[in-house]
């Protein structure tokens, strides 16, 4: 395994495909409350603050399905309110559990079915 020192990737962006770009803008921005750095209708390309990494989100009409394979996991510090936010917004969750690992977790998923994992650490931590 080599050393690679200070040259270490750092993940940037993750890049989601939909067909309904209009739709998931929004909800990321006003039920997960992203902030919108870069907005291209006429592309269907979003980029979206998600704290040191970004979230893009490009319309694309061949989008496949979506998939358990893997999930968004976001920190927040209150999950509470998010979850609220999201019953609001008709969000469908998932589970919400306390981890013996020491945090509390809500799992929901996003208009295409994409598997979202909020959580917060608990107190002590």
């Amino acid at each position: 395994m080599s050393n690679l020192g200070g040259n270490r990737p750092t993940l940037f962006s993750v890049e989601l495909r939909t067909q309904q770009w209009p739709t998931m803008v929004e909800w990321y921005r006003c039920v997960l409350g992203l902030r919108v750095l870069v907005r291209v209708v006429d592309d269907g390309y979003a980029l979206l603050a998600a704290g040191d990494t970004r979230l893009a989100l490009l319309q694309r009409p061949d989008a496949d399905q979506s998939s358990r394979r893997w999930s968004l996991g976001f920190e927040v510090a209150d999950l509470e309110s998010i979850q609220a936010r999201l019953i609001e917004a008709g969000t469908e969750i998932v589970k919400i559990k306390e981890d013996p690992e020491g945090f509390r977790e809500l799992v929901a998923t996003d208009p295409d079915g994409n598997r979202i994992r909020l959580f917060v650490w608990s107190v002590g931590r």
